[in-house]
């Protein structure tokens, strides 16, 4: 097959009749694959579970970003396809690569589903194509892994193929962005490279923000995550500090946020959740060492955040024993909130289902109440909570539980029901108090 030129492709992006891959429909990618689409770029969104490509034929969303109405539109319009057949990307001028990048269990890098899909890319592909890459993954990896998978291909960058970097920045939940709103950087392989990613982008998002090379990409959004990262540490640490002094965190907080400059408020929690902050910091711990240097303060805040679960459960434990003279082995426990942040379903890495196995450990037992997760998805950690339900709201009786605890603060959420229980309340979001709930049963953690 001929192969086209950098003027060719360019031209094919500039008039929307540029083919477009997205190759993983998750939380980044789908939200990626519906407003390409609606920009009136045609895109094929391809994904290795047959279950997500029958749920969006069927206009069925399983993100919050996108909504059916969106799924159904677009099919309509004939602007999208879905696909679990590698081979149905034969014909693409764009590839979008949006797989996970978590950690072994040995806590490094797991870029085996980048690998694979870039692997897989390399036998489709026509020359000429766009390769872009959107998973969050330690600075050097466009260069170091995906350059040379396509080099054995055959495709020269530059030549054969052009190559980019272009870090997500969703954030589920957020109504104030989207991922048309959310200022995109990107970078290339080359400056023709940087072009084309900068004019596809520039197609479906406001505002594009270029930088130098892919390094540099990379290194953006691993600062942005280990800045909370660290930043959540730090006020996980004051939490337990002030908590001995009897002192307040969150009116601390709330107090110093009022200085109008040189503060900037971060607040605590029972430990970190989602796919980014607990996660994408050791990828630079563990790039960092190929240059024998430390990362101190990166990994002192993964200590710090990875223990939270364990301060909740005793305070949990201390409250439960203080008020109802009872252990927490013989306690019945409702969880409020699974998912790992406030009006979501997302449960990648949340914490409420560290404390939920940690409450059972100690033999607990534990019901949950989720309304945005009616029951716990499949998950590469606790598979043995897969299908557990969530307790509706109306079924749940103050008779049967012993205390309750607040992991999660969504708003769909009745606190003032749950105040009226009369039953101990251990909350780790201040959600009673911002509400201006009693807060005689309450205490924090």
């Amino acid at each position: 097959m001929s192969q086209r030129s950098f003027e060719t492709l360019l031209s094919q992006i500039e008039s929307l009749s540029a083919k477009v891959a997205v190759l993983g429909l998750g939380y980044v990618g789908l939200p990626l694959a519906v407003t390409a689409a609606r920009s009136g770029l045609h895109v094929t969104g391809f994904d290795i579970d047959p279950e997500k490509i029958d749920k969006l034929y069927a206009g069925q969303s399983y993100v919050g970003a996108v909504s059916e109405a969106d799924l159904t539109e677009l099919l309509e319009r004939d602007r999208v396809a879905w696909t679990a057949d590698f081979t149905q990307l034969a014909e693409m001028d764009v590839f979008v690569i949006c797989v996970p990048t978590p950690l072994t269990e040995h806590r490094e890098p797991d870029l085996s589903y980048v690998i694979a899909t870039t692997e897989e890319i390399a036998r489709q592909i026509t020359p000429g194509s766009l390769v872009i890459v959107e998973s969050t993954t330690y600075p050097g990896t466009t260069d170091e892994v995906l350059t040379p998978i396509l080099a054995q291909a055959g495709l020269a960058p530059g030549k054969d193929v052009f190559i980019g970097f272009s870090p997500e920045r969703e954030d589920p939940g957020n109504a104030h962005y989207k991922t048309s709103t959310i200022p995109k950087i990107v970078a290339g392989d080359g400056e023709e490279a940087r072009q084309l990613v900068e004019a596809f982008y520039g197609k479906f998002v406001h505002n594009v923000v270029p930088v130098s090379k892919t390094r540099t990409a990379e290194a953006i959004k691993i600062t942005e995550n280990i800045f909370r990262a660290v930043n959540i540490a730090l006020v996980n640490e004051l939490k337990v500090i002030f908590d001995a002094m009897e002192i307040d965190v969150w009116e601390v907080i709330d107090g110093a946020a009022t200085k109008p400059f040189g503060f900037m408020p971060f607040y605590p929690g029972p430990g970190l959740g989602g796919h980014c902050i607990p996660i994408d910091p050791f990828y630079l711990t563990w790039k960092a060492r190929e240059y024998h240097l430390s990362t101190r303060f990166i990994e002192l805040a993964g200590e710090i955040n990875s223990v939270m679960p364990d301060y909740v459960v005793a305070r949990l434990r201390d409250v439960i024993d203080r008020r109802l003279g009872i252990g927490l082995s013989r306690a019945r426990i409702l969880i409020i909130g699974i998912a790992y942040k406030k009006n979501v379903s997302d449960m990648r890495e949340s914490p409420s289902v560290r404390l939920l196995s940690l409450l059972r450990e100690a033999g607990a037992s534990v019901t949950f109440h989720d309304p945005h997760v009616p029951e716990i998805p499949r998950m590469r950690e606790y598979p043995e909570l897969k299908g557990s339900a969530s307790l509706p709201f109306d079924e749940i009786d103050p008779v049967d539980f012993d205390a309750i605890l607040i992991a999660t603060d969504h708003d769909a959420v009745d606190y003032a029901a749950l105040a009226a229980m009369n039953l101990p309340i251990i909350d780790t979001r201040n959600a009673m108090q911002r509400r201006g709930l009693p807060m005689e049963n309450v205490a924090k953690a």
